[in-house]
């Protein structure tokens, strides 16, 4: 079972020289990932006078997230993992692939790194609003909730499969095109209802800069259920190791 091999590690794990470039470079990938797909939206918005959430500005949205992510994922996979969200950060450690306090770690430079970039994108732009992400008319907290654990069930059954698996074998390149693939897709998807956040981290910026909480939870608590029932359903159906591994940072 995933959750006996469940690692809350050490205080002094947090200040080893390879987790500090780690949490550096999840801070660093999450600031390149936020900008770009954040501020896409806001130049959408400027240039169409607020069409940010027309269907061109939908789908402008998820090729700047898919590109991003794309990028975001590719410059950190190497040194952190190329996690970029705190939900996939969660599923490796219900996977017994990293440890609790690593996790913390990656969790406060994710969030970090996200209202930095969304303090850049407000005084770059002359004081525009990041805004804050939230349910579209109609949409009620659990058909909210249902839309990001589901939308994020695929992003980090994705995540598993092409990063995760230990017979995944050698797809290179593949792993950060199917996931900025499958977080473009779900945009176009649930952008329409819930604005497909998909991860706590980007919802975190632009709630911090703005100060707008309303159903913020929805965004925090979908995305770490999505990720935490992948990771039981494909550690025990798909890969049904024993014992605690620390997943090497070339592969995941």
């Amino acid at each position: 079972m995933p959750i006996s091999r469940v690692a809350v590690g050490t205080p002094a794990e947090v200040r080893q020289p390879e987790a500090i470039k780690a949490a550096v470079a999840e801070f660093i990938s999450m600031l390149i990932f936020v900008f770009a797909g954040e501020g896409s939206g806001m130049a959408f918005a400027k240039l169409t006078g607020g069409g940010a959430s027309t269907p061109a500005g939908m789908t402008a949205a998820a090729l700047a997230h898919a590109f991003a992510l794309f990028v975001a994922v590719s410059v950190g996979a190497n040194i952190s993992g190329g996690h970029v969200n705190p939900a996939v950060t969660f599923g490796a450690f219900v996977g017994g692939h990293i440890s609790l306090f690593r996790s913390i770690l990656y969790w406060i430079a994710q969030l970090l790194g996200s209202v930095v970039a969304c303090l850049l994108l407000n005084f770059a732009t002359g004081g525009l609003e990041t805004s804050a992400f939230a349910l579209s008319s109609g949409v009620t907290v659990w058909n909210a909730l249902v839309f990001e654990i589901v939308m994020t069930f695929g992003l980090v059954y994705t995540v598993y499969a092409t990063a995760v698996d230990p017979k995944k074998g050698d797809i290179g390149v593949i792993t950060p095109i199917a996931i900025g693939f499958i977080v473009g897709a779900n945009i176009l998807a649930g952008g329409a209802f819930t604005g497909a956040s998909m991860n706590p981290a980007v919802s975190f910026g632009p709630a911090v800069v703005s100060w707008t909480w309303a159903s913020h939870w929805v965004y925090w608590v979908g995305p770490f259920v999505g990720a935490g029932i992948v990771a039981l359903i494909y550690e025990i159906l798909f890969i049904n190791q024993t014992g605690h591994e620390q997943l090497p940072t070339t592969d995941y």
